[in-house]
């Protein structure tokens, strides 16, 4: 065989592999075009067409005293954690739903339950909180009747059926409180401060979720509240002690556990919670009705390590239900009936709505032991909270309301808190802020100064300051730095530091920033790799799209995570006070952001770059470039077709 016959072969095989090669390029770089498309389109359904490339963007916050990390929402550690996906719960053993219901304040035998046992008899066992947070007292049992208003908010089911089966089962409902309401309606009359708001609050939650973490096991949830709700995420939220203690205290009360008196358990001159300064106090001055529900009784918010509540505090206080079911429980997350406990609890919530309607009123439902120590189930939640939200939009109950959805503070007991993504999301918890739509006609100023905060860094103290604004509004305007509790109706100073927002130094996942030279060896990797970003998104239309080179880098700027974050292990003591900063983590991972021009066309060109340390490697994340120069026609043949690709494509032919 001749040696030229070998040569055609082979320049032949090469040919068919390099063409093989080509079209499988192609092809995969079609389907990264139309999933960017997709994901693109998504994004701009969630904040406008001229924020796309911004999401979560360290870009926006340059300019910013504090800088917080741009966290990724999936990670292969998260991946694999969220991959074992928890069955849906199962909370009867016998298929049959709960014979008994309340609705609007009234008890209710189901249609079903009548259906399958014939005519249904019940009595009533009314369940009443002592004389303090740890003591529940029971009625006598009494004959009820379907439809009869509820005499207490919780009782004991006892039923028996035509048929011989019995019912045995503890609920929550809402009894009418009469004397609330009056006194509601005559303080709206006879009230002096006429710059309230007029406004009911609704706070719902669930304990230990981070902003990343509910947009993943609650997008559903998330989308709608974001969506259709126009509620707005505070992506630079950040916490300013250990746990759920130090977290609601300054929401509800506006100060830390440590200015207010004694009340740990065990200590000297210690005293019940009651004469904080609870916001519910104030608005009940105002006329409102008042709400406050929270599981796990003996883990308590303000029961645990504090010593409680000696008066009921709320007008409605479901710790009185939990106390009850306790010990007569049918499952974990499950009641002894057919309900998870979660879902009582939003059911508890909806109810409230619903009895006092046309009341103003201030409602708090926090929930824990479905997320407290796992973050894998909070997905069973998805549908239930979507669900009330949905209702509360479409009864017109969010029309006159500052509704709020929210944690604590993110995953304290998991793995992925070991890791140092996982110890920034412990500081960035979800906060979303709803207000309704004739607040925004009324105060636009104040609406957009709420959306600018969203990247600025807020506290608990600012919620609280943001919640008082319904008791007395003072309007819109910049804030003053030296004020520790910020009304977000107000900016926030771009100089704000966690010196200022009263957080301490292991707490503050603001990054620390330092200019880099342009010229350092790992500056001209990072931005040769953002380059090569922009070339992969237009590889698909290189026949239109020129492919741009590197010409300048004008300016890089190093972020790094905060040390006492990295240091902090734990607690020393259980109330949070004194801190553990023995651990020698290491950042995984350094932020870079840099300024640069490309070429042909000038572009100019803000974005970020992460260099992980482990395998010496960049990532730039789509989401986190931005051009900073107008680009005019230069894009103008991928224009219409796809405007995503607008700000990285220099056409090959140019209009004259």
């Amino acid at each position: 065989m001749s040696s030229s016959f070998v040569r055609t072969v082979q320049q032949i095989a090469t040919l068919r592999y390099r063409r093989r090669n080509v079209i499988l390029g192609l092809f995969a770089s079609l389907l990264f075009v139309l999933y960017y498309t997709l994901l693109t389109h998504r994004q701009s359904e969630f904040l406008g067409e001229d924020s796309v490339v911004e999401l979560n963007s360290i870009r926006i916050q340059a300019n910013q005293k504090c800088v917080h990390p741009s966290l990724s929402l999936w990670t292969p550690e998260i991946l694999a954690d969220l991959s074992d996906k928890p069955s849906p719960l199962q909370c009867t053993t016998i298929g049959e739903r709960n014979w008994v219901y309340t609705a609007n304040g009234g008890f209710h035998i189901s249609k079903k339950a009548l259906t399958s046992h014939g005519s249904i008899a019940c009595e009533y066992r009314a369940i009443l909180r002592g004389n303090d947070d740890f003591k529940i007292q029971y009625g006598t049992p009494r004959k009820i009747d379907d439809g009869d208003r509820l005499p207490t908010d919780f009782f004991e089911a006892i039923c028996t059926a035509a048929d011989g089966k019995t019912y045995r089962n503890t609920h929550a409902g809402i009894s009418f409180d009469e004397t609330a309401a009056v006194q509601g309606r005559n303080s709206r009359i006879t009230s002096e401060d006429r710059m309230a708001l007029d406004l009911d609050i609704f706070i719902l939650g669930f304990d230990s979720v981070s902003r990343m973490a509910w947009q993943r096991s609650l997008p559903r949830s998330h989308s709608y509240f974001t969506e259709k709700l126009g509620g707005v995420v505070l992506e630079g939220y950040n916490i300013v002690g250990d746990g759920t203690t130090q977290a609601l205290l300054p929401l509800l009360t506006g100060k830390t556990e440590s200015e207010l008196h004694e009340s740990r358990r065990g200590f000297p001159g210690a005293s019940s919670v009651d004469d904080f300064p609870w916001i519910w106090r104030n608005l009940k001055d105002l006329g409102y009705v008042t709400q406050f529900g929270e599981d796990q009784p003996l883990y308590g918010t303000f029961t645990y390590r504090l010593l409680g509540f000696q008066n009921q505090p709320v007008d409605h206080y479901m710790r009185t239900f939990h106390f009850a079911v306790k010990d007569d429980r049918r499952s974990p997350f499950c009641l002894k009936g057919s309900n998870p406990e979660y879902l009582e609890m939003l059911n508890w919530h909806r109810e409230f709505v619903d009895v006092y309607k046309n009341q103003r009123k201030f409602s708090f439902v926090f929930n824990c032991e479905l997320t407290h120590d796992s973050g894998k189930y909070l997905s069973l939640a998805d549908d239930d909270l979507f669900d009330l939200m949905k209702y509360l939009n479409d009864s017109g109950n969010l029309d006159r309301t500052l509704f709020m959805t929210m944690s604590d503070h993110g995953a304290r007991f998991t793995g992925r808190r070991e890791t140092s993504q996982g110890r920034l999301e412990e500081r960035n918890p979800y906060i979303g802020i709803r207000l309704p739509p004739g607040f925004i006609r009324n105060h636009p100023d104040a609406f957009d100064n709420l959306k600018t905060n969203v990247h600025r860094l807020t506290t608990p103290f600012d919620l609280h300051s943001t919640l008082m604004e319904v008791i007395h509004f003072s309007g819109a305007g910049k804030a003053d730095l030296g004020e520790r509790g910020i009304s977000l109706f107000k900016e926030v100073p771009k100089e704000r530091s966690c010196f200022d927002a009263g957080i301490e130094p292991h707490w503050c996942a603001c990054l620390s920033w330092t200019p880099q030279t342009v010229d350092d060896p790992l500056i001209i990797r990072a931005a040769q790799n953002i380059v090569q970003a922009f070339n992969n998104l237009t590889f698909a239309v290189r026949e239109k799209c020129e492919k741009l080179t590197l010409m300048e880098i004008r300016s890089a700027v190093k972020y790094t995570t905060n040390e006492d974050v990295l240091k902090f292990r734990r607690s020393f003591d259980i109330h949070g006070r004194e801190p553990d900063l023995s651990d020698r983590r290491k950042a995984g991972a350094d932020l870079y952001l840099v300024t640069l021009v490309t070429a042909p066309g000038n572009g100019l060109f803000e974005a970020t770059a992460t260099y992980r340390l482990k395998d010496d490697a960049f990532v730039v994340d789509s989401k986190s470039i931005g051009r900073i120069n107008k680009y005019g026609s230069q894009p103008h043949c991928v224009m219409d077709r796809l405007p995503h690709l607008r700000q990285f494509c220099y056409c090959v032919e140019q209009l004259p």
